[in-house]
């Protein structure tokens, strides 16, 4: 356990957490929406710090960022609970569980997981994934910290539910973020999230606003968030708030945990990429067999610059500086 960063006494021994925007008043011995932060005699406890529930190297197109090192591997650390109680999570196994027995589990040492960090020659830094980052907060920036001080990159794969404040501390230590807008109505939000969407609207906003990069992912859920005229409205949202250069990955879905809807006809992810296009310059397709959507071109020429199938990536239309070879457009910042 370590103590945890963002609370504040409320009654008696209770304590109100101000991480995220759910506010949790938690009580004596319990836990929070998160099941990990823990009030233990008036003081709050991070109940998993140095708990890691999944943990290796992975293709950086994997979280998916595709226009941050194009190509490079990334480090990825998971730990355990969520913020957010998704009826369609694809890692419901250690995002809304949190294992009786985490405590007989091996520990790792910030400074050990950046050493394992540095192992790789060919890896850029560490990416904090798999379950929600936000809520295992002092471990994260514990890590991060440190391997930025080592020349690593941080990452964070977040569905962005988190406070102004802890957020600008984040922005101190991270580089680069992949957010999980999971769909553009709150009633969406509130009934399949058990949150809300303007608090992601507004840490989409500031996490633009600080020049860090930025790309976001978007599962499409067959009879829940394929509304066309809904989708279009989270669109130019995202280009008129956050610029058309903004990167959008379109997800498709396959049943999972309480979600039994069918999976998305890949016709429908093809139509909507078709509408994304229409004002965004950057728009993938995940987890669909197909070549639409999966190549990098220049918004300016329209070549292809980079190459992927799959999670294998050529970089053939791009000089070191990230510019498109034939037409010097700038396409990807970091290399």
């Amino acid at each position: 356990m370590k103590p945890a960063k963002y609370y504040e006494l409320s009654y008696r021994d209770q304590v109100k957490c101000n991480l995220c925007p759910h506010h949790c008043i938690i009580g004596n011995g319990k836990t929070g929406i998160c099941r990990i932060r823990k009030n233990i005699d008036g003081e709050l406890f991070l109940d998993t710090y140095g708990k890691v529930s999944s943990i290796g190297f992975d293709p950086i197109e994997k979280k998916p960022l595709y226009h941050f090192y194009p190509g490079r591997d990334i480090f990825s650390i998971g730990n355990f609970g969520c913020n957010l109680r998704c009826k369609f999570c694809q890692n419901y196994q250690i995002s809304q569980d949190v294992p009786d027995d985490i405590d007989l589990s091996k520990k790792y040492d910030p400074g050990e997981l950046v050493k394992m960090a540095l192992t790789k020659k060919s890896n850029i830094g560490i990416a904090y994934t798999y379950n929600e980052p936000i809520v295992w907060f002092e471990y994260m920036m514990d890590i991060a910290e440190i391997a930025k001080k080592q020349g690593l990159k941080n990452v964070m794969v977040t569905n962005g539910f988190i406070n102004e404040q802890p957020l600008a501390e984040a922005l101190e230590v991270m580089d680069a973020f992949n957010v999980d807008l999971k769909a553009f109505t709150e009633d969406f939000y509130r009934t399949q999230t058990i949150s809300k969407l303007e608090p992601v609207k507004a840490s989409l906003k500031q996490i633009k606003a600080s020049g860090r990069h930025l790309e976001i992912t978007n599962l499409l859920i067959t009879g829940h968030n394929d509304d066309p005229k809904i989708f279009l409205d989270m669109v130019n949202w995202i280009a008129d708030e956050l610029g058309e250069e903004t990167v959008l990955h379109l997800s498709r879905y396959f049943p999972t945990y309480k979600m039994s809807a069918s999976p998305t006809q890949p016709g429908v992810l093809e139509n909507f990429y078709n509408l994304a296009k229409g004002r965004l310059k950057h728009v993938y397709l995940g987890n669909l067999s197909t070549s639409t959507g999966q190549h990098t071109y220049c918004s300016h020429c329209d070549r292809i610059v980079i190459d992927r199938s799959r999670y294998n990536t050529w970089l053939k239309g791009l000089d070191d500086k990230g510019s498109c070879s034939n037409c010097g457009q700038q396409v990807i910042e970091h290399m």
